[in-house]
This record gives structure tokens, C-alpha cells and sequence, in this order.
């Protein structure tokens, strides 16, 4: 495939795509633009992009796709620009954001000229940001959601779906008001929850000192969400700010439902609350990717004797397996610890686990 594909913004997601596309299709040629004029150089030394442009318009000359590749809000900005520059006829421009409801309903813009435009929301992500964590399979697996135009046919979507063959993604079509009251359901709102539990512990950490040390173990588990960073989910969520009023609503009368049950002291009620909510989630896709990017730990136990944790790292190093983060969850003397080590694959994980296990070391996987 000898085309132009012009990446606006390459942090992970821009650059990965870059990255993906430029290995199915070598002889493609891959410009690239970010704002951050270090990031932009970072990206053509590290061969992320073939050519890199410091102007839209430049950018935008030869390109037979355009991916933008910022976040939600400036990507508004971007096709604003983009509507006042003169663009291939045939070009096929897409995005990346979590939200795709008000960036279709802005593309109207370049509909206007007869430029075809698809949304798309590649449900993958990483620990790391930035160009130099980018990686060409950092899609593979991952449901890659692609909410069309009005003006975009289905040999638009096939074209584009080709272009992105690389990514080893599962692509999917849904509008783009689907694609948002879903992602609001599976990411969005879970988003606010964690970030509200970590509110309110907070508050009554200033009554109880130990709170903030007996919250370290499970609470630090089910609100990491509530890390991400705070510019983005201000913008997701005034994009997505219809589909989650309306599950405000939703929540309340769920929350309700249970202090009413709670109140009346109903066991019966309460316990088949728990046990419906443990059958689906014990259900759910053990290996599928989804909207939040997946943690793969692997628990190891660790005798407490000095240089064990470089020891477990250096038998990982041996074998060339990455670790993103690593934590000690429980250190007493005499007795065993247990290390929890993160990775970015399932791959990763179960290489870890071999390679540990052949070494006399025992691990498990909470599920």
C-alpha cells in the first residue's frame, strides 16, 4: 500500500498507530505532527514517522488518511482546522477519543466539503504515555470501535479497516450515541466511582488517622482507575455529559435499592444482590481487552531475606520479560512475603509465571 498517512498527535495511541500500520505496509509513508516539538523529534528518531511537519497544512498536502490522535476536546479543534484546509478529495480522516457523539457531530464540517469521516475509539492503553512507549501490537486483541458519518459508506469503512490490518484489532461498528452510552456503562462511570471512593475516604482520613494504612491493600486495587489523568476524564465527561446524567439517575435508584435492603435488615435480598453481581462478573471474558486497560499481576511469595526482590527481577531480565510495576504487599520477619508484579501482556504475565516457577518460586493469579 503505497500511501500518505498523516498522524496529528503521537503520544501512545498516535504513535502505536503509526507504528502498526508502517508494519503491515513498509512501503507506506507515515507524517507525523504533535505540538510538542520534542515529542515530534523523539518520534522521527525513534522512526515512529517517516517525516515529521511542524504544520497542519503541510501535513495535510499528499495525506490519503488523516488519524487524529489527541484528546477529545483539542481533536474539535482539529477538525475545525482541517475544515479550512484544502484536502485531498479522497482522504478518509478518523480520530481516537473515548467519546464519539459531539467529534461526529463536528466532522459535519469536512462533510460539508465531501471529505468522509469514521470515528474510532481503539479500546487499548498502557501504564506508560508518551511517544516512547508507543508499540505496533499494542491493539492486538483489542476491540477497535469505529462510529461512521452519515457521509462515509461501507467501502470507506473496509478502506480504513484495511489501513489499520497492523493493529491485529477486533474492529466493530456501532453509532456513535452507542458507542457512548456504552463506553459511559463500561468506562466512564466506573471512572467516577473510583474517583468518588477516593473522595470520600479521603474526607474521613481527617477523622481516622489509619484510614490512609488500611486502605493501602484492596482499596488501592479497586480505585487505581481514579490515577488517570484528571484533563482527560474532565473532557470525556463533558463529552459524554448526556449519557451520564442519565445514569446518574440509574445509580442512585441501584444505590437506594441497597440501603433500603440494608435498612430492613432483608439477609435474602442482600445476599442474592452479591451473589447475581459475582455470577455475571465471574462470567465475563477472562482474556478479552476491554474499555479500561487490563492489569495482568502475577502474586509471587518471597522469603524476607535481603536482595530476594532483585533476585525475582534479575530471573525476569534473564528471560527479557518487562515488568511495569512491582509492589510489595506484605513484608514480616520469619515469614513469607508476597511480591505483586505487573505486566502489559497476558503473554508477559505467563512467561513470568514459567520462568519463576521453574525456579522454585510459587505464584498465582487472582481472577
Amino acid at each position: 500500500m503505497e500511501k500518505s498517512v498523516f498522524v496529528i498527535g503521537l503520544g501512545l495511541i498516535g504513535g502505536s498507530l503509526a507504528l502498526a500500520i508502517k508494519a503491515e505496509y513498509p512501503q507506506t509513508t507515515i507524517i507525523g505532527f504533535d505540538v510538542n516539538e520534542e515529542q515530534l523529534k523523539l518520534a522521527k528518531s525513534l522512526k515512529v514517522v517517516d517525516e515529521a511537519t511542524s504544520s497542519l497544512e503541510e501535513g495535510v498536502r499528499d495525506a490519503d488518511f488523516i488519524i487524529i490522535a489527541v484528546p477529545v476536546t483539542q481533536a474539535e479543534h482539529v477538525l475545525v482546522e482541517l475544515s479550512s484546509l484544502p484536502l485531498k478529495q479522497d482522504v478518509i480522516v478518523t480520530d481516537v477519543g473515548s467519546t464519539k457523539k459531539q467529534i461526529v457531530e463536528k466532522s459535519e464540517l469536512l462533510a460539508n466539503q465531501g471529505i468522509r469521516f469514521i470515528g474510532g475509539h481503539p479500546m487499548a492503553g498502557s501504564h506508560k504515555s508518551g511517544v516512547t512507549a508507543a508499540k505496533a501490537h499494542l491493539f492486538e486483541n483489542a476491540f477497535y470501535i469505529l462510529t461512521p458519518s452519515a457521509e462515509a459508506s461501507k467501502d470507506d469503512i473496509h478502506v480504513l479497516t484495511h489501513l489499520l490490518k497492523g493493529t491485529k484489532a477486533n474492529f466493530i461498528t456501532l453509532s456513535p450515541e452507542e458507542h457512548d452510552r456504552i463506553a459511559g456503562v463500561i468506562s466512564h462511570f466506573p471512572h467516577i466511582i473510583a474517583a468518588s471512593l477516593v473522595h470520600q475516604t479521603e474526607k474521613y482520613q481527617r477523622q481516622h488517622e489509619l484510614v490512609t494504612k488500611l486502605a493501602a491493600g484492596g482499596f488501592r486495587d479497586i480505585t487505581r482507575i481514579a490515577s488517570s489523568s484528571p484533563a482527560m476524564w474532565r473532557d470525556i465527561l463533558l463529552h459524554n455529559k448526556e449519557a451520564l446524567l442519565s445514569m446518574f439517575e440509574q445509580w442512585l435508584d441501584e444505590m437506594n435499592d441497597v440501603r433500603n435492603m440494608i435498612e430492613k435488615g432483608d439477609a435474602e435480598r442482600i445476599y442474592h444482590y452479591f451473589s447475581k453481581a459475582k455470577q455475571f462478573r465471574d462470567g465475563l471474558p477472562v482474556r478479552a481487552r476491554g474499555a479500561i486497560p487490563s492489569f495482568y499481576d502475577l502474586y509471587v511469595d518471597v522469603p524476607d531475606y535481603p536482595g530476594i526482590i532483585s533476585e525475582v527481577t534479575g530471573y525476569l531480565a534473564e528471560e527479557k520479560i518487562s515488568i511495569t510495576n512491582i509492589r510489595i504487599l506484605e513484608t514480616r520477619e520469619d515469614i513469607y512475603g508476597v511480591l505483586r508484579l505487573s505486566f502489559q501482556t497476558e503473554e508477559d504475565r505467563k512467561k513470568a509465571q514459567n520462568c519463576l516457577q521453574l525456579h522454585s518460586y510459587e505464584t498465582f493469579i487472582q481472577l
